[in-house]
């Protein structure tokens, strides 16, 4: 009635491998036998994430803890969904059959998946779920994105209009994404001149530039590893052909502003 959700919790190694935790359902199950994600039916309480955790608990004895939420993909069935809810997990978390449901846990890496007799409705996904893998970091160049945004007197308050956008990013419910419903990336907001004392609020990070807030930003994605996305916003056409050229993608300021409207 309220749809379902599973957890697709996923570790990548030092070569960016990614290994997913993998349920192989029990013999009685529907489609016993096929290998899939812990999940089942939501309560009428529940969004998707509250109910996949509590799922791959009742299931796998897996907690939250260790496990980072970064979004959610939905498959609508005409009449009710299922939604993964994609998890980092930063260790190959210990993880048991917990009940009858499942008859073994594996965390495969990503090339054996495929082989596996999969569970006909995770088969039917994992083609584009598997593309939403890989970790996604996005990095605001704070002063240019205060600057587009134009708040009345913001030059002269420059620390109280950064705040003012990182507080109104962490408000917000996710990102926009061109495949997950939901969208809750890595963000890191880089502040520089008056604006170095703006606090971190929520999830989203804030680095404090000791000198050019373009050259932090560009260090920050030169530290990324090799199977990372960055996404650098910003509408300084010098920076962004400084991080494209290291292999980031970028965004102008319009594209968060009109999410923080929306």
């Amino acid at each position: 009635m309220h749809g379902a959700s599973g957890l697709l919790a996923v570790h990548h190694d030092e070569q960016g491998t990614p290994h997913v935790l993998m349920q192989k359902r029990a013999w009685w199950s529907h489609h016993g036998g096929t290998w899939g994600l812990p999940g089942g039916a939501r309560d009428s309480h529940e969004d998707a994430i509250v109910s996949a955790l509590r799922e791959a608990h009742e299931e796998a004895a897996l907690g939250a803890d260790g496990l980072r939420v970064r979004g959610v993909y939905l498959d609508d069935h005409g009449g009710w969904t299922f939604e993964t809810v994609i998890a980092d997990a930063g260790t190959l978390l210990d993880a048991a059959p917990a009940n009858s449901e499942s008859s073994e846990l594996l965390w495969l890496p990503l090339p054996e998946i495929a082989a596996r007799k999969l569970h006909p409705g995770f088969a039917e996904t994992w083609d584009e779920v598997q593309g939403v893998l890989v970790p996604e970091t996005v990095v605001l160049d704070v002063a240019n994105i205060v600057g587009a945004r134009a708040e009345h007197g913001w030059w002269n308050d420059r620390l109280g209009a950064a705040t003012r956008l990182v507080r109104d990013v962490a408000a917000r419910s996710g990102l926009t994404h061109p495949l997950l419903a939901q969208w809750y990336p890595r963000i890191v907001a880089v502040v520089e001149g008056a604006a170095r004392q703006a606090p971190p609020t929520g999830q989203v990070e804030v680095v404090a530039a000791a000198g050019s807030g373009d050259d932090t930003i560009v260090e920050l994605v030169r530290q990324a590893r090799p199977w990372e996305r960055y996404r650098v916003v910003t509408a300084d056409r010098g920076l962004k052909e400084r991080v494209a050229a290291l292999g980031a993608e970028t965004s102008g300021p319009r594209w968060l502003l009109s999410q923080l409207t929306s």
